[in-house]
């Protein structure tokens, strides 16, 4: 982007002259629903709103950021000039302002949470969480954004990790009969070593799946599974009613959408041979053994590795051997 004077423009070229218009944001969506009718309903106050900001709310001498993607600089200016309608210059972009850009800075300057921030699909917005940075590298002081990307890239692993957990509870629960599910438990052990075969529920005493790891299952350990494809906290009183059904030599396993209470849990302290996988562990279990699932469990998880930013330091990272 040149360093001296120029245009930022936007569309929408059929509403004609915005100066002409009142100071009213439902004179700016009426006049965007007559001039593009084709629109979603929905869109119309969103369009018209950027028009508005455009043409009526900023002001000369306000400060204006700029990511461009083709070159992946953060531009920064301040508005010169008053609104404009100019269409012999460029038909396709006639609504004008003057800008004088100050700063042409690589995105790698500012935190992830301020690139964010600025990557919106809105056209045109008030930039309110991370104002303070874009103003310092205005200023020629930039912010160190160290401790700033350290707390942003906990907060993207995080929100990534939170977001495919609960997709994937979501669609065990939803998409899933409750048979269905014990089958998709068994199929999980599958991929993790073990032989498994769902019950028919015939005074199983709350047995859903018994998973071996020879193939007959004569060997130890046998290993009996209740499932519970609930999102509620499962208490003591259930957990019982599966030991209950467990022989001295055979383990118990029982796996839930939800969580378990804090008597459940003590309870599967005192017990070597119970194990207790909740939501979470369960996310975990099906991220560690995904690649072996069969295709109609993909169908329904369709999962792709990626890549989230690691909260540990950067020295710690660099010494790792």
């Amino acid at each position: 982007m040149p360093q001296d004077t120029k245009d930022i423009a936007i569309g929408w070229g059929a509403l004609g002259d915005l100066g002409a218009f009142p100071s009213s944001r439902d004179a700016f969506k009426a006049a965007f629903a007559t001039a593009y009718p084709t629109d979603k309903p929905g869109a119309v106050p969103v369009k018209a709103g950027v028009l508005y900001r455009f043409a009526k709310e900023m002001n000369v001498g306000d400060v204006v950021v700029y990511p461009s993607k083709a070159d992946r600089i953060v531009n920064i200016g301040i508005v010169q000039g008053r609104y404009t309608f100019l269409p012999s210059v460029n038909s396709e972009y006639p609504h004008r302002r003057s800008v004088e850009w100050k700063v042409h800075a690589p995105r790698a300057q500012f935190s992830q949470q301020a690139l964010y921030e600025i990557g919106s699909a809105i056209t045109l917005f008030q930039v309110s969480n991370n104002a303070e940075e874009f103003l310092a590298a205005l200023d020629g002081i930039p912010l160190k954004t160290a401790d700033v990307d350290a707390v942003s890239a906990a907060e993207i692993a995080v929100q990534a990790e939170e977001g495919v957990e609960d997709f994937v509870i979501k669609r065990l629960k939803n998409d899933l009969s409750a048979e269905q599910f014990e089958h998709f438990i068994a199929g999980l052990l599958r991929c993790m070593g073990y032989h498994a075969r769902v019950t028919r529920h015939t005074g199983d005493g709350g047995v859903d799946i018994i998973a071996h790891k020879d193939e007959l299952g004569f060997e130890p350990p046998i290993i009996k599974v209740q499932c519970k494809q609930s999102l509620s906290t499962i208490g003591g009183p259930t957990v019982q009613q599966l030991l209950g059904a467990i022989q001295s030599n055979e383990h118990a396993l029982f796996v839930t959408l939800g969580d378990y209470s804090s008597d459940a849990i003590r309870i599967e302290r005192g017990k070597s041979n119970l194990r207790l996988i909740g939501g979470a562990d369960l996310v975990q279990l099906i991220f560690n053994n995904y690649e072996g699932f069969e295709p109609r469990f993909k169908a329904l998880l369709p999962l792709k590795r990626s890549y989230t930013p690691s909260t540990m330091p950067v020295d710690t990272l660099l010494s790792v051997r």
